[in-house]
């Protein structure tokens, strides 16, 4: 093994040593001083409490320590406990935040109909009523049977006048069939006379 260096001495002596308050040594000295006691013959009364008063002292450390280990313990009970709230809040933070997300969609989806809403709206607007409408058709539907009425009377007419048409086209065809008759009967009784007058200047 390699020469161990003073730092490491150092190092190692501050962790035996706790906090760095001299414990060890005092130790070590009270131990040297209560073997010299022992071994000494006289028992000296100022030894003693010299003894009693490192004793003290070590006794107050030890105390120390414990009530600051104690403390480091609930301090990490409290650290593990406020860990855990985080811990705690930081999932109510997400579950928030997923919330948040999902009523930002539906906002969305609420403003996207509404616009949606609102363009229909301003369609149906530029549209009459329904009321409105009503009156329109019934006024049409009015309309619609007078002009229907009105074509049933023209279409009458119209066969009347075909009819008499018809009647008109019979009569002048008749006339003209009895005309022609007429300048027949004419140039034959003509013809007959002509006839007759050449007989006539023959026998004279």
């Amino acid at each position: 093994m390699g020469a161990v260096t003073d730092d490491e001495v150092i190092r190692k002596r501050l962790l035996i040593d706790g906090d760095g308050a001299g414990d060890d040594r005092r130790i070590n000295l009270l131990v040297k001083s209560f073997i010299k006691w022992c071994n000494s013959g006289s028992q000296e009364e100022g030894q003693y409490q010299r003894m009693l008063s490192t004793l003290s002292q070590c006794e107050f450390s030890m105390g120390k320590t414990l009530l600051v280990y104690d403390m480091n313990l609930r301090e990490m009970e409290n650290y593990e406990k406020i860990y855990k709230d985080i811990e705690n809040s930081i999932a109510a933070a997400h579950e928030k935040i997923s919330e948040c997300k999902k009523q930002i969609l539906q906002a969305k989806r609420i403003r996207k109909n509404r616009q949606e809403y609102d363009a229909l709206a301003k369609v149906i607007q530029q549209h009459p009523d329904r009321h409105e409408t009503l009156k329109q058709l019934e006024a049409l539907g009015k309309e619609l049977q007078h002009l229907s009425h009105i074509k049933e009377n023209v279409e009458d007419k119209l066969e009347l006048r075909r009819k008499q048409f018809h009647v008109l086209l019979s009569t002048i065809h008749e006339l003209q069939q009895t005309l022609e008759n007429d300048e027949k009967l004419s140039e034959a009784e003509e013809s007959q006379e002509t006839q007759m007058e050449t007989e006539t200047k023959q026998q004279m």
